[in-house]
């Protein structure tokens, strides 16, 4: 699936990952390669991804994840 982390400042990922895992304000997400379509706000916490190019994560103060047809856009602080 194709994920988009975008900040006020700048694009912080753009590519194809496998899986990703939100800390959404209700409990943590985890997104997978043909998720239902959602969309959450997020909290303070660590976004991690698995991409072809290996496991990464990102800190984020909040923000919020649309999920739709195997896209997902992360709109971060």
């Amino acid at each position: 699936m194709d994920l988009e982390i975008i900040t006020p400042d700048r694009n912080l990922f753009a590519g194809k990952v496998k899986s990703v895992y939100v800390p959404g304000t209700s409990g943590s997400l985890g997104i997978l390669d043909r998720h239902a379509p959602m969309v959450s706000s997020l909290k303070a916490g660590e976004v991690r991804i698995d991409g072809d190019g290996g496991k990464q994560s990102f800190t984020i103060k909040g923000g919020v994840v649309e999920v739709l047809n195997n896209k997902v856009i992360i709109l971060a602080e």
